[in-house]
């Protein structure tokens, strides 16, 4: 009929009202139209309209017929009536003809299932076992699926078993949700069992499952094996199937392989393929190439919200964030609606670049919307504010979600503990926990909490955090890496990164760049160069956060060379990039060498930073070229528009002292527009050390201990003043001063590497487990060094 042609052809309001003027006219449809009304019905949510068909269904006796029972069950589960649905379903058991169809059992099934009732949808399917109605693949793919939610493997076993006992003939469909139900509860070698035994390998369909599972189990170099296969066999490439294939290689980074793949879409004829069009979109921003992604992008006629998203996306992970609001503007004059994706995506390209006023814009157009009810958009506004500094909006965001969720929470909590307001950080956090989410050991909110101990220079307390987290993904990995090696504990940094692989993860390139930190702070050449190593093989693109980080190792290891061999291959360079290797050189002594980079870096249009000036600075201290570091710091003001900040004005003192230039570093301090800090001071008394100026130690080291009274290295190095000056008296004194006032020396520390061991020792430390022997051979060196009447330097504790 006509009204079962429109429903077909998703018309589902004109179906209606034709059905309402035929009733008007007294003439009923036939028995065949009802399924396709309460399809309708269903397709609009439409309750009112569903209940007036049951009714008239009823009056016509109809109830009990198998097909229009099963729509009466599918059109109110679907508009969110379980109950009624349970009721219909009850009510037509009755009927011994309806209560053995298996379909009307489907349907009550996938209700239980779609709103969350699982354990109620698994009795219902073992009731209609119970009834005798055998399932079919349909019943068997719903139960699948539910256990891979569930990471039930155990229930999945149990259903397949039941499959393997009743013989039950598999189709293309039942066997992919059979192979995805054990990818997905991370059981990748029974779901190659299961497809070894398939009779029909080249089913496109389990196939695309088998890769994407590859793939979620970090499985890589197989999913990329599969699909050379599945070419090799010359079998069907699905849209699907490229697309997870495109997946792994933004996960690898593995842009050649990408690239062909991206062929292979054309070969196919699916270059127009919205769903693979988000995926090229997706890789090419992985890998920053916008112009690639604008290229795909522009291809395509119908742009959908998808395709926008992933654009957008692909510019502000190429840091282009200005680029990506023109872009969302560009999206909405075409009228295509953004989602609660894209609202998140941009509120967060706007924390990324502080842009407070664009950020307000989209808070406008979110409370026009129904999308500012949810709550991962207005944890996206609140980060957003936090970031830009304004906590208090922030606040007002956070007490205006009815319904929070852990991001919600920890977003809030970040955003105190990012502008500095711990208290109400950690007051919050109580709050939490009192409103009994139990979120203490969430992932977000634990990653959250580690970051905060890692600020406030208490590592243990973030250890303990993290160990409690009885679920860990990579981003808390990284955090408490990087808390380790933020917080003077290196060793456990590089220690704990090999657990990564250990518990089933894949280090990302932060991993990569945190372990590379610790290494640099430790000068472990043998450990830098195996996560180098390990980087090649796990990444075959290169990221220029990881070089930078490795091009910083191989200075601190003194491996010059190799780190210029990285950054001669670069393909892209920051100003990070540049001031690593300007640093290295200065630092080696190759303070001409590093103004010659200075000089390309302007050249191939870098501009200079104020860590690039320290860092040429630094490099004419160490090489006694006074005026040219007076240059330089003169032209980071005039030729740049840099102001110098107190670091600048420490190692210009530095550069005066270490040339023996005393007075003239002395007069700088005093003619400085600033106060000066410490640091400053400090660099003066190393100078007076180095050259035994006494009177003018004296004066330093006193200006010192005014500003910092109980900080014991700076009585340490008046001390050691004293000491080479042969001024015992003032040394003793200086001894008596120390300990009336309970001040010690920070423990000296130094560590060697022993058979791919890092070794850490503190002075005066008795809590390594080989204290007795290492305190047993001390003492035997240096009773042979008295006996041997050799000279050597008593401890300042002596």
């Amino acid at each position: 009929t006509k009204t079962r042609a429109l429903v077909q052809q998703g018309h589902y309001i004109e179906a209606l009202q034709l059905y309402n003027q035929t009733i008007q006219h007294s003439q009923l449809p036939d028995k065949f139209t009802y399924p396709s009304l309460l399809k309708a019905c269903a397709a609009l949510s439409s309750q009112n309209h569903g209940k007036i068909l049951h009714a008239t269904i009823i009056t016509m006796g109809l109830q009990f017929d198998p097909f229009i029972a099963t729509s009466l069950v599918n059109m109110y589960v679907k508009c969110g009536f379980l109950c009624n649905a349970v009721q219909v379903f009850v009510k037509v058991s009755e009927s011994e003809n309806v209560k053995q169809d298996v379909t009307l059992w489907n349907s009550i099934i996938d209700g239980y299932f779609r709103y969350g009732h699982v354990c109620e949808g698994i009795d219902w399917f073992r009731r209609m076992k119970l009834v005798g109605v055998r399932p079919d693949a349909y019943s068997l793919c719903s139960v699948f699926g539910v256990c891979s939610d569930l990471f039930s493997v155990v229930g999945g076993k149990q259903v397949h078993g039941y499959v393997v006992r009743n013989i039950l003939e598999c189709d293309s469909f039942l066997d992919s949700a059979l192979v995805d139900m054990y990818m997905k509860c991370g059981r990748p070698i029974d779901a190659w069992k299961v497809y070894d035994k398939l009779e029909d390998k080249s089913n496109v369909v389990v196939r695309n499952v088998m890769i994407g599972g590859f793939c979620e189990n970090g499985m890589w170099e197989k999913s990329f094996e599969f699909y050379a296969q599945t070419k090799k066999e010359n079998c069907k490439l699905g849209s699907a199937m490229l697309s997870n294939v495109l997946m792994v290689c933004s996960h690898t980074g593995s842009l050649n392989f990408g690239m062909e793949v991206h062929c292979d879409v054309m070969k196919c004829g699916l270059e127009w393929e919205p769903y693979v069009c988000t995926s090229l979109l997706t890789m090419y921003g992985r890998f920053k190439l916008v112009e690639e992604a604008m290229r795909v992008f522009s291809c395509i006629r119908e742009k959908g919200i998808e395709l926008w998203n992933a654009l957008i996306s692909a510019y502000i992970g190429s840091d282009y964030v200005h680029e990506a609001f023109e872009h969302y503007d560009e999206m909405k004059s075409t009228g295509c609606q953004s989602d609660s994706f894209t609202i998140t995506n941009i509120l967060s390209a706007c924390s990324i670049s502080l842009s407070i006023d664009f950020g307000r814009r989209i808070h406008g157009e979110v409370i026009k919307r129904p999308m500012q009810s949810s709550t991962a958009v207005q944890s996206a506004l609140l980060t957003m504010y936090a970031k830009c500094g304004y906590i208090e909006d922030a606040n007002l965001v956070f007490s205006a979600i009815n319904e929070r969720d852990t991001v919600a929470w920890g977003s809030m909590i970040s955003g105190f503990f990012q502008n500095k307001k711990y208290e109400e950080g950690l007051s919050l956090f109580k709050a939490m926990e009192a409103d009994g989410n139990g979120t203490y050991l969430d992932v977000f909110v634990g990653s959250v909490l580690i970051d905060m101990y890692a600020k406030c220079g208490l590592p243990n307390e973030a250890g303990t955090v993290f160990w409690e987290m009885p679920r860990k993904n990579i981003v808390a990995w990284n955090s408490i890496i990087c808390c380790y090696s933020r917080n003077g504990l290196p060793e456990l940094s590089i220690d704990i990164f090999p657990q990564i692989l250990n518990h089933g993860l894949t280090p990302d390139p932060v991993s990569i760049t945190n372990v590379l930190v610790a290494i640099s702070s430790l000068t472990t050449l043998l450990k830098g160069k195996a996560v180098h190593g390990y980087h090649i093989k796990l990444f075959s693109q290169p990221d220029l956060q990881v070089e930078n980080a490795l091009i910083d190792m191989y200075i601190k290891c003194g491996c010059l060379k190799y780190a210029h061999t990285i950054f001669r291959n670069m393909a892209r360079k920051n100003v990070v990039t540049w001031n690593s290797v300007i640093a290295g050189y200065g630092s080696h002594g190759e303070c001409l060498k590093a103004i010659t980079l200075f000089n390309q870096m302007q050249t191939q249009g870098e501009l200079p930073d104020e860590i690039t000036f320290l860092a040429l600075i630094s490099a004419c201290s160490h090489s006694g070229l006074i005026a040219e570091g007076l240059r330089l710091f003169h032209s980071m003001r005039e030729d740049y528009g840099i102001e110098p900040k107190m670091e600048h004005y420490a190692i210009l003192v530095d550069l005066w002292g270490r040339a023996g230039y005393l007075n003239e570093a002395y007069n700088f301090i005093k003619g400085m527009p600033m106060n000066p800090d410490e640091s400053v001071w400090l660099c003066l008394l190393f100078a007076c050390r180095t050259h035994h100026n006494i009177v003018l130690g004296e004066m330093v080291a006193d200006q010192l201990m005014q500003m910092e009274p109980s900080r014991g290295n700076n009585y340490v190095e008046l001390l050691s003043l004293y000491g080479e000056g042969q001024l015992w008296d003032k040394a003793a004194n200086m001894r008596l001063s120390m300990k009336d006032k309970g001040l010690k020396k920070i423990p000296g520390c130094s560590w060697i590497e022993m058979k791919d061991e890092v070794n850490v020792f503190l002075s005066g430390d008795s809590s390594s487990p080989k204290a007795l022997e290492i305190y047993g051979t001390l003492s035997s060196l240096r009773t042979n060094m008295e006996t041997d009447q050799s000279l050597y330097f008593m401890s300042d504790g002596q």
